[in-house]
């Protein structure tokens, strides 16, 4: 096996043992010892891909952010409406929660950056920022309630899908994240969405 390829390989095999670990009992009770055991890795060669349990955590957390941009980005290119986007985004962003450890990991441990001393920034704000714009651009559309501000709908949206993950995270490591991410759409969408645009998408959804 080429060195380079091996090193890629020790890198990736430390990194998805870190990700199972931390997913399952967050970072202050994670210690190295049990990142090293399920890895196969010796402590040397840890520290020749990471200076610190930190810096590791730090690595999933940029792991994640990172896969977010494409998302959005692959939904903007659709040609939906702005609140078709928005549904489809956060749709393809629990999947990826579910079934991605190195993800579910990231975002579980950029939620807890208090505990890393990194002077990691809150993920909150961010990604009710990106709810902003989402919604800004179904409002310049006209498919929100008359008297809808999309920066309050944002922050209530925000905190529905935050508590939607961080329970099914804690109940069974958000195995049914997805499905309780879809229920909240009927419930939420009756106080956003703009008569018309909801009987169409009613009407999808039954079809």
């Amino acid at each position: 096996m080429p060195q380079q390829h091996r090193a890629h390989a020790t890198r990736r095999a430390i990194l998805t043992a870190a990700a199972e670990e931390f997913d399952r009992a967050g970072y202050s009770a994670t210690p190295l010892s049990a990142i090293l055991r399920r890895s196969g890795v010796t402590k040397g060669a840890f520290y020749f891909h990471f200076p610190s349990k930190e810096a590791l955590a730090t690595a999933l957390i940029g792991a994640q952010e990172a896969v977010w941009p494409e998302l959005r980005e692959r939904w903007a290119g659709r040609g939906c409406d702005p609140l078709q986007t928005l549904i489809g985004f956060v749709g393809d962003v629990v999947e990826r929660i579910a079934t991605d450890a190195v993800v579910r990991a990231g975002v579980r441990l950029s939620c807890e950056g208090g505990a890393i001393d990194a002077g990691l920034p809150s993920p909150y704000p961010l990604w009710e920022r990106a709810l902003h714009e989402m919604l800004d651009g179904a409002a310049g559309a006209g498919l929100l309630r008359e008297g809808v501000q999309p920066a309050s709908a944002a922050r209530v949206l925000n905190a529905a899908l935050v508590g939607a993950r961080v329970v099914s995270c804690a109940l069974n490591r958000c195995a049914d994240v997805v499905e309780r991410t879809r229920e909240l759409w009927p419930v939420l969408l009756q106080g956003v969405a703009a008569e018309e645009w909801l009987h169409d998408w009613e009407d999808a959804a039954v079809r």
